[in-house]
């Protein structure tokens, strides 16, 4: 279930994130390759003439350090002001202090415009593409267990790998009112923090990279495409280290070869049962019937076609003029576009297609955003 949480927010987002990319375009600013994620985590609480570094993380349930991190991306690509600031340099790079005052830019004010209605916008997109039955049936479904957290959660996955170790107990109302993506988030936290309580590696890790590895090896250029992250986000960082083995490839040719370790055989077989038994502990907790409407209506999303192919496809096809439908832009900050951002753009386009043609194969496990990405998929 965990999975197809995943890759229904993912699908969502991706919709979205393409839509605001033109919005932003017809207002003045185009490359605004920004994700939802940002709004949520973030950009949502922007709503007096400034907030402060330790207000915001406070609001944002985040830990300051994470918090500073994206604020000193935001403050680069030219979305927020920092202040005070006397020595030079950009976000993080100067020592971003917690009383700090965040204030928003023209660029960051129009960003923040777009994404309130866009969300409204998209949800409305589904139920006209998925049925207003079966998109009502899957809002209730999500609704039904969000209700039944214990946790007062984000409304948005937290990005990069820093997860809080306890969030507050839970004081908020229903969550009936809130938006289809913080529904599907909360639950996929909830469940990513009950299996890291358990796992000797995060659910981010297990659901992607190590989920395709096995004993044989495999090009390490092919682990993105197999997980449905970008090469960044799914690359052989210290965390996964302990649990592959990289050889170099054959005689001739480029590239590294990647197979998994003892300690990685050990996770790879570990993480199905271990999803099972939280699924049924799930089911004890929330209840046998609202699991199974839940997961019903999440795999619903996912069985319906046309002649043309899988419904939820259709959302993920970009338009024109689009970084995913091949539009060289420059990189988030950046006047000119380079060859970083021409490789990222090419990546984006592979994902793409790959979302498209086969979307319950291709999308992510788990959702992991790229901070090159402005924070989305």
């Amino acid at each position: 279930m965990h999975a197809r949480l995943s890759q229904t927010l993912v699908a969502f987002t991706v919709e979205l994130d393409n839509t605001f990319e033109q919005q932003m375009a017809e207002a003045g600013y185009p490359g605004a390759f920004l994700s939802l994620s940002v709004w949520a985590n973030l950009m949502q609480f922007f709503t007096g003439e400034f907030i402060t570094v330790r207000e915001l993380a406070k609001k944002a349930l985040a830990s300051e350090s994470a918090i500073k991190h994206q604020l000193g991306c935001l403050e680069r690509w030219r979305y927020i002001l920092l202040q005070p600031g006397k020595r030079p340099g950009w976000g993080s790079g100067r020592g971003i202090r917690a009383d700090w005052q965040i204030r928003l830019t023209p660029r960051g004010s129009a960003a923040c415009g777009i994404w309130p209605p866009l969300l409204d916008t998209i949800e409305r997109r589904w139920e006209k593409r998925l049925g207003a039955e079966e998109f009502t049936a899957l809002r209730e479904a999500l609704v039904n267990m969000a209700d039944q957290l214990d946790l007062e959660l984000p409304d948005a996955l937290p990005s990069g790998i820093e997860i809080a170790k306890t969030f507050p107990p839970r004081t908020s109302g229903s969550t009936a009112g809130l938006p289809l993506p913080t529904l599907l988030s909360r639950l996929l936290l909830a469940f990513r923090i009950e299996f890291d309580r358990e796992s000797p590696v995060s659910l981010d890790l297990c659901a992607n990279t190590l989920r395709v590895l096995s004993e044989a090896p495999i090009r390490e250029s092919e682990i993105p495409l197999l997980t449905g992250a970008s090469p960044e986000t799914s690359g052989l960082g210290w965390q996964i280290k302990p649990c592959i083995i990289v050889e170099p490839g054959p005689s001739g040719t480029r590239g590294k070869l990647v197979r998994l370790s003892a300690k990685g055989l050990m996770v790879h077989r570990m993480y199905p049962p271990l999803i099972a038994t939280i699924e049924k502990r799930w089911e004890e907790k929330f209840g046998e019937k609202r699991v199974a409407s839940l997961r019903e209506s999440l795999q619903a999303l996912f069985d319906r076609h046309t002649e043309n192919g899988s419904l939820i496809a259709e959302g993920l096809a970009p338009a024109p003029g689009t970084v995913r439908a091949g539009k060289s832009t420059p990189a988030l900050g950046r006047r000119d576009i380079g060859s970083a951002a021409q490789k990222r753009m090419r990546d984006l386009v592979k994902q793409t297609e790959a979302f498209v043609h086969d979307p319950a194969a291709s999308l992510p496990h788990y959702p992991l955003w790229d901070m090159n990405r402005g924070f989305g998929p």
